[in-house]
C-alpha cells in the first residue's frame, strides 16, 4: 500500500490497523476513551508549533491530528454508531446551516450583521439535538447557557469560557473595580486557610485556590487577555531563562546541584537582559 493525498486512503489505512486478524496488535486493542488523551495531545502538539511558527512542524502535527478523527470514526464504524462520511456530513451540514449570511438566498445574505440569526440557529440545533437523544434513548436535561463548553477543555480555558457564557446573559461585573476587589477577597480566604495548615484542611486550601485562580481569569477576561495562552507564554520564558541557568553554569563545569539558590537566582536575573 502507497501513501496519497486522497482521504480515503488514510481510511483504508485505519481499517486495516483495526483489522482483527491482520491489523496492528496496539491498535486492536485501543477503545475511544484511550485514544481520547492522544487527541488532546495531538491538538496542543498543533496550537505549540502555531506559537514557535514553525510550518514544517504544523504540516506534521496537523496531520497527527487528522488521525484522531479517521481513527474515533473507525471505531464508531465498527460499533455501528457512524462512520468518517457520516462525520464529513455533520460539519458540512452545520457550516452551511450556520452561514445563511454567505451560502443563504439574498435575504439571507443581506442579514451578515444580524447576530440573532446565529443565536436563533444554535437554539434550533440544541432542541433538534435534544430530540435526537432522547430518541437514541440517551441521557436528556434542562438545557443550560453552559452547555457546550467542554469539560476537557484545560482549566483556565474553561473558566474563561463558563464565564464569557454567563456574561452574555447579564451574569457579571460591569468593571475591574469589584473583579479586583473579588480577587482580594479569594485571596484573604486562601490565606485563612493556610493559616490553618496544621488542622489539615488540605482540600479546603486546594478549593479556595481553585476560587482564587478563577477569580484571577475573570481579570484577565476583562483584561481582554488570554489566560491559557498568557500561561503558555510565562511557561516559555520560564524555560527559557532556567535553561540559561543550567547553560551559564555548564560553562563555569558546574552543575545545577553543586550551585547554591543565591547563585542561580543572580544568573536568573542576568538572563533577564540576555533571553528575555
Amino acid at each position: 500500500m502507497e501513501a496519497s493525498r486522497d482521504m480515503s486512503r488514510l481510511i483504508e489505512i485505519m481499517a486495516r490497523l483495526r483489522d482483527p486478524e491482520t491489523g496492528c496488535p496496539w491498535d486492536v486493542e485501543q477503545d475511544f476513551s484511550s485514544i481520547a488523551p492522544y487527541t488532546i495531545e495531538e491538538a496542543y502538539e498543533v496550537a505549540d508549533a502555531i506559537e514557535r511558527d514553525d510550518m514544517l512542524d504544523l504540516k506534521e502535527e496537523l496531520g497527527d491530528l487528522l488521525l484522531q478523527p479517521v481513527y474515533h470514526a473507525q471505531l464508531a464504524a465498527e460499533a455501528g454508531h457512524f462512520d468518517f462520511d457520516d462525520v464529513v456530513l455533520g460539519i458540512t451540514q452545520k457550516l452551511l446551516r450556520r452561514h445563511p449570511h454567505v451560502f443563504g438566498d439574498d435575504e439571507a445574505r443581506k442579514a451578515k450583521s444580524a447576530k440573532h440569526v446565529w443565536e436563533r440557529i444554535k437554539a434550533e440545533e440544541a432542541a433538534e439535538k435534544a430530540v435526537a437523544r432522547e430518541a437514541a434513548g440517551l441521557e436528556t436535561r434542562t438545557a443550560s447557557v453552559l452547555d457546550n463548553v467542554p469539560k476537557a477543555l484545560p482549566a483556565l480555558t474553561r473558566a474563561e469560557k463558563l464565564q464569557t457564557k454567563a456574561a452574555k446573559v447579564g451574569f457579571d461585573w460591569p468593571d475591574l473595580l469589584p473583579v479586583i476587589e473579588k480577587i482580594e477577597e479569594e485571596w484573604d480566604e486562601l490565606g485563612a486557610e493556610i493559616a490553618k495548615l496544621d488542622e489539615d484542611v488540605p482540600a479546603r486550601i486546594a478549593e479556595e485556590f481553585g476560587d482564587f485562580l478563577f477569580s484571577v481569569v475573570n481579570l484577565a477576561r476583562h483584561l481582554g487577555i488570554d489566560p491559557e495562552h498568557a500561561l503558555r507564554q510565562t511557561n516559555t520564558k520560564f524555560v527559557r531563562r532556567f535553561e540559561h541557568i543550567e547553560g551559564t553554569l555548564a560553562q563555569q563545569g558546574r552543575s545545577l546541584e553543586a550551585a547554591s539558590l543565591d547563585e542561580m537566582e543572580a544568573i536568573w536575573q542576568s538572563a533577564k537582559g540576555v533571553v528575555g
